[in-house]
């Protein structure tokens, strides 16, 4: 029960409206900062780290944390319209981005990046859970045997590790797939609405519902196999090989060579 009581006064204290006001405004200012070529995070940090001392620490740190996440998107908008990029991460896209500004497209390209920035920490974040809940016998195990680390990492650890978090990222992939509906929010022009824009617009047009339901349907259809292809995955990597077939790292098998072995 501390647990739950420690995560509602953590809540508590984060949700309120200053707290909350604050990481709006750490976001909009970020967001500027970051548009400006050679300015990073840290340096946007940096920065404006001085408004925070006359805050109370856990304010000034949401802040802090909102600046952050702020700069590392506005970096790239200037990385996608001039081909300059805000900091050092936006480089890479610079490389599809500002190809695809030149095409017209550059709301798509912001908006890519968007949830490319959302859903990375997500990712990031199950991964190394996924590795992380892997017993340390295992990779002690492969060392004593005589793998290297990497290898031990490679053929070991890393596969425990995808195969128990593979659920959650499947997961994570799905809501990235139904938050694309926010994209049209990034400003787009009519001929790039996504699916459900185009919905919301038709109801609007005639009042009738079917478009919007004709788009859920749209989602639903993307979502489900997606679901059922990681439960049989999931279920085909849990199970293993079958007892029938030949492994050819066994030294009864005739086709087994030395350097198998």
């Amino acid at each position: 029960m501390d647990v739950f009581s420690n995560l509602a006064l953590g809540f508590s204290i984060a949700l309120t409206p200053f707290n909350i006001f604050m990481a709006m405004v750490g976001v909009v200012i970020g967001t500027l900062i970051g548009a400006l070529p050679g300015i990073g995070p840290v340096s946007g940090v940096a920065l404006l780290l001085p408004l925070t001392f006359g805050m109370p620490p856990t304010s000034g740190i949401i802040m802090l944390a909102a600046l952050y996440a702020g700069t590392m998107y506005g970096g790239t908008i200037t990385s996608v319209l001039i081909n300059t990029p805000g900091e050092s991460a936006s480089v890479v896209t610079c490389i599809d981005g500002y190809q695809m500004a030149l095409q017209g497209r550059a709301g798509p390209a912001l908006g890519i990046a968007a949830l490319g920035l959302m859903a990375a920490a997500y990712v990031g974040e199950i991964l190394r859970s996924g590795i992380q809940s892997v017993e340390a016998g295992q990779l002690e195990a492969a060392r004593a045997l005589g793998f290297s680390y990497p290898s031990s990492m490679r053929l070991v650890v890393v596969p425990q590790g995808v195969r128990r978090v593979l659920p959650a990222l499947v997961n994570q992939f799905i809501s990235l797939l139904k938050a694309s509906s926010l994209v049209y929010f990034l400003g787009l022009i009519a001929s790039q609405r996504e699916l459900f824009q185009v919905g919301r617009d038709l109801n609007a047009q005639t009042g009738n519902l079917s478009p919007l339901v004709a788009a859920g349907l749209f989602y639903l259809l993307l979502t489900v196999p997606l679901t059922h292809l990681v439960n049989y995955i999931d279920a085909r990597l849990r199970r293993g090989r079958s007892a029938t077939a030949e492994d050819p790292l066994d030294p009864a098998n005739p086709t087994t060579t030395p350097e198998m072995v």
